[in-house]
């Protein structure tokens, strides 16, 4: 009996130590990305145990799931894996998307710094919107993290709010090549008709001073857009490119974001393993 009630204190004192730990998590994660979140976004569950059990957990390799969505292996899916919920509410909650994002954004500028300018005013870097520039947490901590599938209608009314806040490091990247003398323009999937709430939420973010905002004709009451993104965004960029403009970077979360000639003379992929756009 003695041995049994240790074995019972041990475990109690494991499972306390592991939801202080979960809450201390969350608790940074809120102090270092104010103010892009909401008081109470999503109430992941804590799990205990190491990552490698997590990311594991039911068969579902998601930490290696996750690697073959940034490298471009695994496409054309429609929802994260049910088992990787979880997984990946925590990575985005937790550290890891942002430390991830750093490492992006630092190489970026680095990149960014080392240009020798014309000082023409004709050299641009492209910025995609959505989980690039603001970021959507809110919405898709409500959608499960992107495991159930896209709703176009109830994200268009998340769009509507303007409530979207600017992903940190991207406004870092974004300020930085402004005094550089590099100018900012945006090329989204958003739609035209959504144009002055974008406008309003990205002056509200910190985003001024873009050369131009290139969105998509407001077609989504008759259906689907034609074309794939890749086919939409890359056309732009060549009527920038025959405009005189000199693409000098790209960024964006998704690889249709910044696939697909020109692309400019750099890309850079910022993680996002919510959803997937080909």
């Amino acid at each position: 009996m003695a041995t049994a009630a240790m074995l019972l204190l041990l475990f109690l004192t494991a499972v306390a130590v592991g939801c202080s730990a979960w809450e201390m998590n969350i608790r940074d994660w809120t102090a270092v990305a104010r103010p892009w979140w909401r008081p109470i976004i999503h109430a992941l569950r804590p799990i205990l145990g190491s990552g490698r059990q997590l990311a594991a957990r039911a068969g579902v390799a998601c930490d290696s799931w996750r690697l073959g969505v940034e490298a471009h292996n695994v496409i054309a899916w429609k929802t994260v894996p049910a088992k990787c919920e979880d997984y990946v509410g925590h990575y985005m909650l937790g550290g890891h998307y942002r430390r991830d994002s750093v490492v992006v954004v630092d190489e970026a500028i680095a990149y960014a710094e080392s240009l020798k300018l014309a000082g023409n005013s004709k050299e641009i870097w492209v910025f995609d919107i959505d989980e690039t520039s603001l970021s959507n947490l809110p919405y898709y901590a409500k959608h499960g993290f992107g495991a159930t599938l896209y709703n176009e209608t109830s994200f268009r009314e998340y769009v509507a709010e303007g409530s979207a806040s600017a992903l940190p490091e991207t406004r870092r990247l974004y300020r930085r090549l402004l005094e550089l003398g590099v100018k900012p323009v945006f090329l989204t999937g958003r739609t035209e008709d959504q144009r002055t709430i974008t406008i309003t939420n990205l002056q509200q973010q910190g985003f001024s001073r873009w050369e131009k905002l290139l969105l998509k004709p407001s077609v989504h009451a008759t259906g689907e857009l034609q074309g794939s993104a890749i086919e939409y965004k890359s056309g732009e960029r060549q009527k920038l490119q025959d405009a005189g403009f000199i693409i000098v970077g790209n960024i964006g979360d998704q690889w249709s974001d910044i696939l697909g000639a020109p692309e400019g003379t750099r890309i850079f992929k910022l993680p996002d393993p919510m959803y997937y756009i080909g």
